[in-house]
């Protein structure tokens, strides 16, 4: 059989892989994998139109195993492990893709600690999933969990309790997904005025041209319309990027420099780190140095970044891409609350005046290639990086990288002016095209 779990789940194109009998059959798998009696399993979705046929049959899986499924609706993806760790459920399901496009989707699991399953567990629901037990004596039930949403707003509402947003216009792009509802609700009751646009998912326009893969489209509003701040979420919601006044993007970099220096400020950055990956721009690190605050770099990834908080009893971290988990919360992207983190940061002060870091100029190339395993022993490229690293040191810095998934190689550039940057760019691109092209 082969392997269900990629980097984030079981994920794949609704009714073609991911199939109503593989729900059920992971439904089953997961609660015969589980070490609980009887498991009380939490189920959640976005909007995609598949979710309710994926969502019927994990429910199914799950009591024809003997657990008990409740069904909470509608809920950004943190909500689960915020809900599962509140109530003790055993499990928490999450069907979702993301911020890839509607026909896709996907299923993750959450673990009673809040966290992704690990390796060996999805190695067990796999196995499960291959040569299923016997079905159980007693089926288990299935119930709807009402009010969901209205207790992930209430962690919300007291996480950010001392947050006074009335006096901002804030512009919120809920990708037509998993925030629609409760984003615009958290903004308003802690004073905001809240305008809105992607907030009418049909289940078929969750991402499509909207939300934080394409932020471009809210930065195009901010500024004209005179809001002080935007704010643009992926499809299940654990993402989030910004606009300033001015129409400028604000990555996840920035945003998670600014909640640093924050919460070091105020004696609340656990173990004084943050950790982060390798895209995060070389200014970062500088700014972090410049504060006394430890950096961990990790590979690409938010289930990476988790993975090192908790190894390192750290709070926060995330990604360029704008994954930011703030582990005191909870153990997950979040992007409303790393929104109101970032607006509890500047403490009334302009997103277009932030100081959090100066981001250096960046380039990413992706060279097609016929190989990607072949650059690893690519001694001309190896070279070629080595030698333009060195004469960045200490000013920016070169990363070359295989994908992960495609016949592509990386090549990123961060130095201190543009022209510097496209030029030792341009460089490495013209040898791994030489060598591996």
């Amino acid at each position: 059989m082969q392997k269900l779990f990629g980097t984030d789940g079981v994920r794949g194109r609704a009714g073609e892989f991911l199939t109503a009998e593989l729900a059920l059959a992971l439904g089953r798998g997961a609660v015969c994998a589980s070490v609980a009696a009887e498991p009380r399993v939490l189920i959640v979705r976005d909007t995609r139109e598949s979710g309710h046929m994926l969502e019927a049959a994990l429910a199914a899986g799950v009591a024809a195993a003997g657990g008990h499924a409740l069904l909470g609706g509608v809920l950004p993806t943190p909500g689960a492990p915020l809900l599962l760790r509140r109530y003790g459920f055993d499990l928490a399901i999450v069907i979702s893709a993301s911020h890839n496009p509607y026909a896709d989707n996907g299923i993750k699991f959450f673990g009673p600690e809040g966290v992704k399953l690990s390796d060996a567990a999805e190695a067990r629901v796999e196995a499960e999933v291959a040569a299923p037990s016997a079905p159980a004596e007693h089926p288990g039930r299935v119930r709807e969990l009402h009010g969901a949403p209205g207790d992930y707003l209430r962690e919300l509402e007291l996480r950010f309790k001392d947050l006074d947003l009335g006096s901002l216009r804030i512009l919120l792009d809920c990708a037509n997904g998993a925030t629609y509802s409760v984003a615009p609700e958290i903004f308003r009751r802690l004073g905001a005025t809240v305008e809105l646009v992607a907030v009418e998912p049909d289940g078929r326009n969750i991402n499509e041209g909207c939300g934080s893969t394409h932020v471009e489209a809210l930065a195009e509003l901010v500024g004209p319309g005179g809001f002080d701040v935007g704010f643009a979420f992926d499809g299940d919601g654990d993402r989030v990027l910004a606009v300033d006044r001015s129409g400028e993007i604000v990555d996840g970099d920035e945003l998670i420099a600014l909640a640093a220096g924050h919460l070091k400020s105020a004696g609340r950055l656990p173990g004084g780190g943050v950790a982060v990956t390798v895209m995060t721009n070389y200014g970062f690190h500088t700014a972090m140095a410049e504060l006394g605050i430890e950096v961990a770099t990790t590979a690409v990834g938010d289930r990476h970044v988790l993975a090192e908080l908790l190894e390192r009893g750290w709070a926060l971290g995330g990604e360029q891409s704008g994954h930011i988990i703030d582990t005191s919360f909870v153990p997950s992207g979040d992007g409303i609350a790393s929104a109101l983190l970032t607006l509890e940061a500047l403490a009334g002060r302009d997103l277009a005046d932030r100081d959090g870091m100066r981001k250096l100029p960046q380039r990413l190339v992706n060279v097609s290639v016929a190989d990607r395993g072949s650059l690893e022993g690519a001694e001309a490229v190896w070279e070629a990086v080595s030698s333009e690293g060195h004469a960045l040191e200490g000013r920016g810095r070169v990363l070359v990288r295989a994908s992960g998934t495609e016949p592509l190689v990386r090549v990123m550039v961060e130095a201190p002016e543009r022209e510097e940057c496209d030029a030792v760019t341009n460089r490495l691109v013209a040898v791994v095209e030489r060598e591996l092209g």
